[in-house]
Parts: structure tokens; sequence; C-alpha cells
């Protein structure tokens, strides 16, 4: 064997002396101070990171407005829509053929009955309408001829009665005088005749003379103006480059509601029902109606009913063909059951042990808001304590929010 190399060499007794000594690594060290500081100073910037998120972190919510309502609502049994309509309506033209010479009225001029509106071209008919008045006045002038005539014929008669009694005159000069008279007689008839055809050509001239004339035939409204003066007017022709009617007028007290109702609804409506009417156009106010006409029939394409309605209410703001949307009631409105209120989606409302509140946003901010609640108008709630306009969080809604920043939800 060889031995070990030079400066190698050890010794059995340097060999304890390597040994590892385990006691001293079993000892537990002491924790030095800046260790609790370090750990209290950390649960502090934990609870300050906590505190700006939760005051300076936006959550996404969504939010919905305040809105008002009307308490109408709460008695609705039936929601139908349609267009008002005047139940007396009428295009207006003329009889007569002619060039449209005159027009005295333009859209949105009221007319009474019997006002003459318009005027068609009429000097050959005036012209005959004086002729036949002149035919008159000599039919007239005859017939007073005719008159004197007679009486003449009469006195002669008499006279001639007298001297044949005492026998001063003959039989045949009596038999003169009769004849005479006869022929007077015949000849008044004959003047009546000829004066009450020359009055019947009077009424025929005057009549083609009034059909020159378009008169209104009631009081109302003109809606439309279909000519202008120097248009042909021919109301039974469709011929080139004429016009049928030259205006078209309402009655404004008329108007009413027409709605179309569901054939399987029909049992909640009733003669006299009362109504609450909705237009369009007037998106701030609430009419009062009732039920006036349900028309027997139904409507095979769109199973549904015709309803009329009738306004209680007479406003010049409402006009024909607005739309209209119409709620049937339960019973007729209370006067302060017509006033808007102030409502809120039920699922706006957050309810805890501190009471019922909204989540108002404010400067980008939910904020806590108490409110009252009053009745359930469908699916919102009258409240109390907010205003219309005001935006208020929907979800999610959780009392946690109160003072959290927060941003509006995409839409999807």
């Amino acid at each position: 064997m060889r031995s070990p190399p030079t400066g190698l060499r050890v010794n059995a007794s340097d060999l304890s002396q390597l040994s590892i000594d385990r006691t001293a690594a079993g000892r537990t060290q002491p924790r030095r101070p800046w260790t609790r500081w370090g750990l209290a100073a950390l649960a502090v910037l934990v609870a300050g990171l906590w505190l700006w998120f939760r005051y300076t972190g936006a959550v996404e919510v969504q939010t919905v407005s305040v809105t008002t309502a009307y308490p109408a609502q709460a008695i609705t049994v039936l929601n139908a829509t349609g267009y008002v309509v005047a139940q007396r309506q009428a295009a207006i033209s003329s009889k007569a053929t002619g060039r449209l010479e005159w027009l005295g009225v333009v859209e949105g001029s009221r007319v009474k009955a019997g006002e003459i509106i318009a005027r068609l071209e009429n000097r050959d008919v005036a012209a005959a309408l004086e002729q036949a008045a002149a035919s008159v006045k000599v039919a007239q002038a005859n017939l007073d001829q005719a008159r004197a005539e007679l009486r003449e014929a009469e006195r002669a008669f008499k006279r001639s009665e007298e001297l044949i009694g005492k026998r001063y005159i003959s039989e045949a000069a009596h038999d003169q005088a009769r004849a005479r008279l006869e022929v007077a007689q015949a000849a008044l008839s004959s003047q009546l005749a000829a004066l009450a055809v020359a009055r019947a050509n009077l009424e025929a001239a005057q009549v083609n003379f009034d059909q020159t004339l378009i008169r209104a035939p009631f009081d109302g409204v003109v809606l439309t103006k279909n000519a202008n003066v120097g248009d042909n007017i021919t109301p039974f022709s469709q011929a080139l480059d004429t016009k049928g009617a030259v205006v078209t007028m309402a009655d404004m007290d008329t108007l009413e509601v027409e709605a179309d109702v569901a054939e399987s609804s029909l049992g909640r409506i009733r003669i006299g029902q009362p109504v609450e009417i909705q237009l369009d156009a007037i998106p701030g106010e609430r009419f009062l109606g009732e039920v006036n006409r349900i028309v027997p029939t139904v409507d095979r394409a769109k199973a549904t009913v015709l309803v009329k309605i009738r306004f209680t209410e007479r406003d010049e703001r409402v006009l024909p063909d607005m739309s209209a949307k119409v709620a049937f009631l339960e019973r007729p409105l209370r006067p302060e059951e017509r006033a808007p209120v102030t409502a809120v989606p039920a699922a706006a409302l957050l309810r805890d042990e501190a009471g019922t509140a909204v989540l108002r946003v404010t400067g980008g901010r939910a904020q806590r808001v108490p409110v009252t609640v009053g009745m359930q108008l469908g699916d919102l709630v009258q409240v109390g304590g907010v205003q219309a306009g005001e935006r208020v969080v929907l979800a999610p809604l959780d009392a946690a929010l109160d003072g959290r920043k927060i941003e509006l939800a995409q839409q999807p």
C-alpha cells in the first residue's frame, strides 16, 4: 500500500475536533424589536390600501333615472294604442265643374256652417240666374194683367145678367159676356202656370249658381287645402290636371280616440268605462275619457275589435291623427290621483336595518338617500325624497356602496 502524501497526515485526535456541535443550533434566538414594528407597519399599510381602494376605486354599476308616474297605473286593467280621429269630417267640393276662382280659407281656418269658403267661375250661371229672375218678373206682370182682365170680365158679365133680366139686351150679347169671362179665367190660370214655371226656372238657376259657391257644411276647422286658385274642379271625374275636393275639414268638438283591442281582452271593456288618454304629442298631460262605442265586428287580419273613446275634457291642443295610448281603468280617478308622482323601479330600493333608501349618483359617487315609499305602480314604486331626473343605482345594490366612486356599466 501507498503511504499518504506528505502534508495530509491526520491524527485521530484531530478528527474528534472536527465533529458538529448541535447544541448551539437547538437554542432559540431572541426576536429583535424591529420585527414587531415591521409587522405593525405592514398591517397599517394594508389597512390604508384597503381604505384607499374603498374610497377611490371605482365600482361598475347599473343606474336608472327617477321618473314620474301616474296613479292610474295602479288601477289599469288594460292598455291599448290608437289614433285621434274626428267623428265628423268631410272633404268639401262642389257638384259643379269649373275653374276655382276664389279660395277664402287656409289650413287651420275656423269656419261656420253655411259660410262660403271658395267660389268657382260663375259668370255664365250668374247670367242665367238673372235671366230666370227677369222671366219671373214678366210672368208676374202677365199674371197681373190677366187678373185685371178677369175683374173687367166679371163686372161686364154681372151687368149683362142685370140687363138680360130686364130684357134690355139679347141672349147673344149675354152669351158673349159669359164667354169673355171664361176666357179671362182661363188666361189667369195660364198666367199662374207660367209664373210657376218661371219661378221653377229661377230656382234651378239659383241652384246652379249656388253649386259654384262652396260652403262649409258644419262648424269646424280646415285641416288640409287640396286645391289652389286656377285649378279645375271636377268632383265626378279623374280627368288630367283636375282636383276633386277643395279642402278637408273636421268638427273638432267630435274628436275621439279609436283603439284596437284584442278580442281576447274584450271582456275587460264595457260601455261607459273610464279611461285615461296619453297623447305622444302632449307627453306631460293625461286626458280623461270614457268608452263611447264598441264596433260590433272583429278584424280577422288583426284579431282586434275597434273601440271608440270620447274625450270628457276638450283641449285645443288635441288634433286629428295624433297617436294615443289608452289605459282602461277599474274605476273613475279621484281628483288627487290625476297629479303625477315621483317613482323608481322597485329593484332600486335598498331595504336594511337602517330603513329604506336609494343610492343616488352624485358627483360620480353613490350617496345613500332615505326615501318614503308610497303606492305600487306596476314595476314602479312611489317614493319621496328624490327628484325626477336624478339617477340612482339599480345593481349591484349594496349599502357598502355609500360614498364609493362608481362608473356606469356598459350596456350589452
